[in-house]
This record gives C-alpha cells, structure tokens and sequence, in this order.
C-alpha cells in the first residue's frame, strides 16, 4: 500500500529540484534521508521535509511497515511563476521569471 507527500509552490526552480530528485529516486527511505541530509543543496533539504511527511502519513496506517518503505516515485512539477522586472540599458526593461515547484513524493512498501 502506498502513501505520498505533496509540497506545493516551493520556491525553488523544478530544474535544480530535479537534479537533486534524481540521485534518491528508487532508494529506500533510510538511505534516501541520510543522503539528502549531506548534500550541500537547497532542494535537498527541501525533499527531505517532504519525504519525512510521506513516511508519517504511513504511519498514520497500522497495516505499513515503515522500515520497509522505499520511494516509489518523486515527481516535480513547476507552479506559478513569479515575474519580475530588472533594468537594462538604454531605457530598457527584461523579465526575471522567479519559478515555483510542486513536489509529489510516493512511498511504498517493498
């Protein structure tokens, strides 16, 4: 039986969360968190909040064996992009687009 953890409008661009996604996808969760607890990013920590969540809401269920629990899947989505303006030359303006993700972590019982 599966359980999973959302984040929503986490302000932190999708393509830099991704990269850290990629390295604990497909792991078991004890090893996942000892591997984000080290890694010197921003979306580390951030994924590691969520994680936690996910292994929580298992939980919550009587019929989950957390020790057993690996992640099933990690999908991050981007959300609403916040926009900004920066002054360039010549009496010109350029968009700065500050992005947001959706984090989706499932959890599952090996």
């Amino acid at each position: 039986m599966e359980t999973k953890a959302v984040a929503k409008y986490i302000r932190i661009s999708p393509q830099k969360a991704r990269l850290v996604a990629d390295v604990v996808r497909g792991k078991d969760v004890e090893t996942a968190i000892t591997t984000l607890k080290f890694m010197p990013k921003k979306a580390a920590r951030i994924l590691r909040k969520v994680i936690e969540s996910a292994v929580a809401n298992a939980e919550q269920t009587d019929t989950i064996d957390v020790d057993t629990l690996y992640i099933k899947s990690i999908e991050i989505n981007g959300g609403p992009m916040l926009k900004r303006y920066r002054p360039r030359a010549m009496g010109r303006a350029t968009r700065i687009l500050k992005r947001t993700s959706h984090i989706t972590v499932v959890v599952d019982e090996a």
